[in-house]
């Protein structure tokens, strides 16, 4: 087993522990290093949407119950439009600077929610869906990252952290399956994701299964905080690999 190998399973384990804990966050952990690893940013891009997808069919299979259909598709929608134009534009746009204002702004999002989440409930209506799929959409697009806007969205919309999670892991399974098809038709997926994502295999099973144990932990008072503080966590460690 040589060096590429044992990183990627650990990113594997680490990425799939924090999607399963917080329901979402896999791109975010594992695109801080993992573009280091692969051929090109894009091939690094597919990667991450693979293991993803996979570590997000297991949960949303397992939280079916609670998927709520009617409040995923506009969102979802809008994430596909938006999305699709992104990865086809990924090879055009500087990559460096957007990924410092987005640091700043998961930075100042998260702290303005964590003190106002209390006072803030988003409507569930298609608008505000649309627009937190467009933007999920280009963050997906661009960095694979396409978590944040829709948690902010989904942690205010419902009810229970399991209502949550299951629709989280819905939406980000399809949304992945709709990105790695577009990524494959510009040239993305090649062998070497595949061989390495069947070396990150592993280390989703065993992240899946440590997170679920400390998200059946976490009470649901205190759960929505626990995603902020990963937002934030996500912002600054999107500043600093770009310093």
């Amino acid at each position: 087993m040589d060096s590429l190998t044992v990183y990627i399973f650990l990113l594997s384990i680490g990425a799939s522990f924090i999607q399963r804990t917080t329901g979402f966050g896999f791109g975010i952990f594992i695109m801080t290093v993992l573009p280091f690893l692969m051929p090109c940013y894009g091939e690094a891009t597919t990667l991450s949407g693979l293991l993803a997808m996979t570590t997000s069919s297991v949960i949303a299979w397992r939280m079916r119950s609670f998927i709520a259909w009617q409040r995923i598709w506009p969102i979802l929608i809008s994430f596909a439009a938006v999305s699709t134009m992104a990865v086809f534009a990924i090879t055009r746009i500087e990559e460096s600077s957007l990924r410092c204002i987005l640091g700043l702004t998961l930075i100042l999002i998260s702290i303005y929610f964590m003190l106002f989440s209390h006072r803030i409930r988003l409507s569930v209506n298609k608008r505000v869906q649309m627009a937190a799929g467009a933007v999920s959409g280009l963050m997906g697009g661009f960095f694979g990252m396409q978590g944040p806007p829709a948690v902010l969205y989904f942690i205010q919309s419902e009810p229970t952290k399991e209502h949550y999670m299951a629709i989280t892991q819905t939406y980000f399974l399809l949304g992945n399956i709709l990105m790695t098809i577009v990524r494959a038709y510009n040239g993305f997926f090649t062998s070497t994701v595949l061989t390495d994502y069947f070396y990150g295999l592993g280390g989703v099973v065993i992240g899946t299964l440590l997170g679920s144990f400390v998200f059946r932990h976490i009470p649901n008072s205190i759960f929505r905080y626990v995603v902020y503080a990963y937002i934030m966590l996500s912002g600054l460690i999107i500043l600093i690999t770009n310093w």
